[in-house]
Order: C-alpha cells, then structure tokens, then sequence
C-alpha cells in the first residue's frame, strides 16, 4: 500500500529546499517501489498571511494522519512584529504537541571529505557518526514556571524542571533500539551530581539498560559531554539526554561538521513524525535558488528509516549524497574558490545527487 508524505515548506528558503527533497523522494519511490503520495500543506508566516494563522487546522490534521511529514522552515523578518500566539515560529511548536513529538534525533556524520569545513582538527573529527537523541516534550522547556514573584523583598523568576519515570523510560528505549542498529553503545548524559532529575534520570536509564544486554551503556555529565565532544568526537554513537541538555548539545555537535546546511533532524511521534532540516529560514538568501538541499535530502532519508522502515531506501539516499559530495559538487556555503571543487545551485546540487540514485 502506499504511503502519504506532507510536505510543508514554511517560509524563505523552505520551499526550495522541500522541492529538492521531494524530487529525491519520487525518484527512490519508483526505484524501490515504494508508492509515496505527496500532500502540500501550509504553515509558518506564509500561513498567516493567507489563513490568519501560522498553523492552520487542515495542516495539523493533515499531519495526524501522514506516515511522515517533511518540513522545511519557518520565520522571517517581515513576521517579526506579530505577537508571540501569531509568530511562524509557533508553527513548529504546535506541530510538537499536536503530533506528539516526544524525541528529536540529530545525526551528526562527518567524512573525510568534509573534515577540512570542521573547526576541529580533521584526524579529531574525521569519521565522526554520532546520533543524539533528544527528550522534546518534558523537562523544564514544559515545567511550571514564575516570570517575575517577590521574595524577602527581591524579585525572582524561576523553572521548575520536572521528569517522570515513563517519560525517561520511553525515550532511553527509543536511544537503546537506535543503538541496536549502530555500534551498539548509548552514552546517557544527565547532572546526577547535582541535580535530583538527573539522579532519577540516570537510575531509570540503566534499569531500562538491563531490557537491551547488547548495548553497551555509560553515563557522563553534562559539563564533560559538552568538553568531549569538542575533544574527542569519534568515541561517541548514541547520546541520551534531557530537553535542556539536548538543546545544548544538539547544537555543539551541529558545528563539528562545518555547515549546518549538511545537518539533518527528525522528531519522532508515538504515530506520525516529522523530518527537518536544522537551518532555519535563511531569508537572506530565500529565492536566489543557492540554498543547500543535502540537510533537508538527508532529513528525508531519516523519514524513510523512521517512519517506514525502509532501511535500504534511505540509505541510498544517504550514498548518493556523499556521491555527489565526492565528485566534487559544494553550494556556496561549503565552497572554496580555487579548490578544483564544483560549485552548485540548489537545483544543480540536487541533480547531482539524483543522477547518483540512478
């Protein structure tokens, strides 16, 4: 039977990176049989503009009953002076609660080809693989919270960070089951030194370690996980952790690489998930056709091993990026005049790694 795809654009460059991605998405469907159908919906300031609203109902119930949903980006300058409920950037967060999206992966994979774009040194960072899984709908991001309260006569505001056993529970499997189809190791990251949600953290994750006898698991502090990441990348393959820590550390790790257009993302439901990639909007260069389609390419990879378990599929998506990275193709944020490089467009980019999919 055939799957149905959303695709969502956004705002600036989302509906040329989208349209990228979707060009990929047919060809591997006829290659590999797949029977993808695709369904456009809106969302972000482009949304408001034409329904009053960045996150129309039909695009949430749209994406209720997708099998994936593909999103490009939202926001831009013109939406700015909106107030914060009509923002683009509330489109993404209620896609979050309506879809339930309780975990977010952010793959970080670094060949020898794009070690010179990392500002690490490339025998540190050269063939770096890590995937960090990130808690998304608790902690204290969803916490109760005080913006302003006086106490003995001086103004405070704080967050109160919150976690329960199944919800540390369901994300280590997630991290446990991901690790089963890698190297086999989870490092969980928490602060159990001083932190009381980080003790019951680190107690729950390894009673769920007991359930998965062949993944290897260690625990680090979030201080240290940040100072080996930078250190030494390569002796991490799947990271653990919170909403708070996982923000921080999702978006060290995006910076190993060299260029966030290489950086895709998915954030996985109890039932339809959604794949975008890390960049944002880019307005800045938003229908000038020079934006890199590989993170949104490779985000759509992710939706097939995610979302429809077609292992073989995404990963052909994947080789033919680094395909086409190998002959020599860069978008101008990963080119280098005098380099013997190739330099691309959005669409010659794509073309390149479409006539590697054969």
């Amino acid at each position: 039977m055939g799957k149905k795809i959303v695709v969502i654009p956004g705002d600036g460059i989302g509906r040329e990176i989208t349209d990228a991605a979707r060009k990929v998405l047919e060809k591997i469907s006829r290659k590999y049989a797949l029977g993808l159908t695709f369904e456009e919906k809106a969302a972000g300031g482009t949304a408001y503009d034409a329904y009053g609203t960045p996150l129309p109902d039909e695009t949430i119930e749209a994406a209720k009953n997708a099998d994936g949903v593909l999103f490009g980006a939202v926001g831009g300058d013109q939406w700015n002076d909106l107030p914060p409920e009509k923002r683009p950037e509330r489109a993404i967060l209620g896609l979050r609660k309506s879809l339930g999206l309780y975990a977010n992966l952010r793959p970080v994979k670094v060949p020898a080809m794009l070690a010179g774009y990392s500002p690490l040194k490339p025998a540190i960072i050269t063939g770096a693989d890590i995937l960090i899984v990130r808690e998304l709908i608790g902690g204290i991001y969803f916490g109760d919270r005080c913006e302003s309260e006086i106490k003995n006569g001086a103004e405070r505001a704080w967050d109160l960070e919150n976690y329960s056993v199944p919800e540390v529970t369901r994300i280590a499997r997630f991290a446990m089951k991901a690790a089963g189809l890698r190297k086999g190791h989870v490092t969980s990251v928490d602060k159990a030194n001083v932190l009381a949600t980080s003790r019951l953290w680190r107690r729950t994750v390894t009673d769920v370690a007991k359930e998965y006898p062949d993944i290897r698991l260690s625990h680090l502090y979030v201080d240290n996980c940040a100072m080996q990441l930078a250190c030494a990348p390569k002796q991490f393959d799947v990271i653990v952790t919170s909403n708070l820590f996982g923000d921080i550390l999702s978006d060290e790790a995006a910076v190993l690489g060299g260029s966030i257009g290489m950086m895709p993302s998915a954030s996985i439901g109890e039932n339809t998930s959604l794949y975008e990639p890390i960049h944002g909007s880019a307005p800045d260069i938003a229908g000038k056709g020079i934006a890199n389609p590989c993170a949104t390419i490779l985000s759509a990879a992710m939706l097939l091993r995610y979302s429809l378990n077609e292992e073989k599929a995404a990963r052909a998506i994947e080789q033919a990026v680094d395909a086409a990275l190998q002959e020599g193709w860069r978008t101008p944020d990963l080119y280098q005049e005098d380099s013997g490089l190739k330099k691309a467009n959005t669409q010659t980019m794509t073309d390149a790694i479409l006539a590697q999919i054969g």
